[in-house]
């Protein structure tokens, strides 16, 4: 499978609504930013990073995925993942401008279609090729209903609604105030019932002084884990929580290595493991991190950059991971969606990764790529 093109490629597609927000953000569209590698006998593959649909910042990933990682790749046999990986990865020139960020984003566009075409060139889905189905089911649980920007009676409706679509588990988004995260938190765990598990998501926005007059209010409600509570890269500051609070510490998000994650694991920082292939440099270092994370018999719930598309398969193959993340902004951009039915994400079935964009996808929300 010699590569002979990798063409990057800009997607903006419009969140649910028209705007949506956390403690730190605000988005009216997601973007797909990828890379298209095509070989010689005509197969392709495709894989994406997410972002924020800045287009000056997105097309900063594809001048990198044009200028620096395609001239590696080309005349390589694509199905040499891990030793490409290993040659873009470590690349000298490319370590020293950039070991995270734009590097790691762009890599990781690279790797996850490198996947795709190794798996549609087995003609099986990815997660057949990364080992085969180790569970019957993977549960969902729904993130989209729970946005700060969501007023408090939409929230708990949209939490209703959610149970009733089958999901057995939700997200909501904290970090406006103490006072008003405990206040939404109540009124959906009474609305949703004991059996469903609720997890709260902070996106590193608060200190941990005020984490920790959060979280004694907030242990009552029986949460499945607090993600994000703290700044993004404070191990000690995280350390310290989980210590204090029983509610189970979650982040991996913004973490960009294996390395970064090894911190938090020796320092007992973290309960719940959540890497992303959009952000880790794609499945191939993903897999290390869940291999650690398994390991020291801690679940894994990746962060769904991807919307899914990508993680379902590594759900289903891999015994660590135990959850997923429901987001459906991009779904249908794909020639097979994401798709939750009765609460738990359908297997697979199409060769690849589920990473090939339909022709519909690629004539609305295309965007000049540099």
């Amino acid at each position: 499978m010699k590569i002979v093109s990798v063409e990057p490629f800009i997607l903006h597609v419009p969140v649910t609504g028209s705007q949506i927000a956390d403690s730190t953000h605000t988005l009216t569209h997601w973007g797909v930013i990828g890379a298209r590698i095509e070989t010689e006998d005509g197969l392709v593959g495709h894989g994406f990073t997410g972002t924020h649909a800045d287009l000056a910042g997105d097309q900063l990933i594809t001048r990198c995925i044009a200028t620096c990682h395609a001239p590696l790749l080309l005349g390589e046999d694509a199905g040499d993942v891990r030793r490409l990986w290993q040659k873009l990865a470590r690349n000298p020139a490319l370590q020293w401008i950039g070991r995270a960020g734009i590097t790691t984003l762009s890599l990781a566009a690279i790797d996850v279609a490198l996947w795709d075409l190794k798996a549609k060139s087995a003609g099986v889905p990815l997660w057949k090729l990364l080992g085969g189905q180790v569970r019957p089911r993977v549960r969902a649980y729904n993130t989209d209903i729970g946005w700060l920007s969501i007023g408090d009676a939409q929230l708990v409706d949209g939490a209703r609604r959610a149970v009733d679509d089958g999901f057995t588990g939700i997200k909501i988004k904290v970090g406006s105030s103490v006072d008003r995260d405990l206040r939404r938190i109540e009124a959906v765990r009474e609305a949703i019932g004991p059996s469903v598990t609720l997890a709260i998501d902070g996106n590193g926005k608060w200190d941990l002084a005020t984490c920790l007059r959060f979280c004694r209010g907030a242990e009552p409600f029986d949460l499945l884990w607090f993600e994000e509570p703290l700044w993004y890269d404070d191990v000690k500051g995280h350390a310290a929580l989980a210590r204090a609070t029983r509610i189970p510490v979650a982040l991996g998000e913004q973490l960009y290595t294996a390395d970064a994650f090894s911190e938090f694991f020796a320092q007992q920082a973290i309960h719940w493991v959540q890497p992303d292939v959009t952000r880790m440099g794609g499945i191939t270092e993903v897999l290390q991190v869940c291999e650690t994370a398994h390991s020291f018999r801690l679940p894994v719930a990746p962060h769904a950059g991807d919307m899914s598309q990508v993680h379902v398969h590594l759900s289903y193959a891999h015994p660590a991971c135990e959850v997923l993340e429901y987001i459906p902004w991009i779904k249908d951009c794909f020639t097979e969606p994401a798709e939750v039915v009765d609460g738990h994400f359908r297997l697979p079935q199409q060769p690849g990764a589920g990473t090939t964009p339909t022709a519909a996808a690629w004539q609305s929300f295309r965007k000049p790529a540099g």
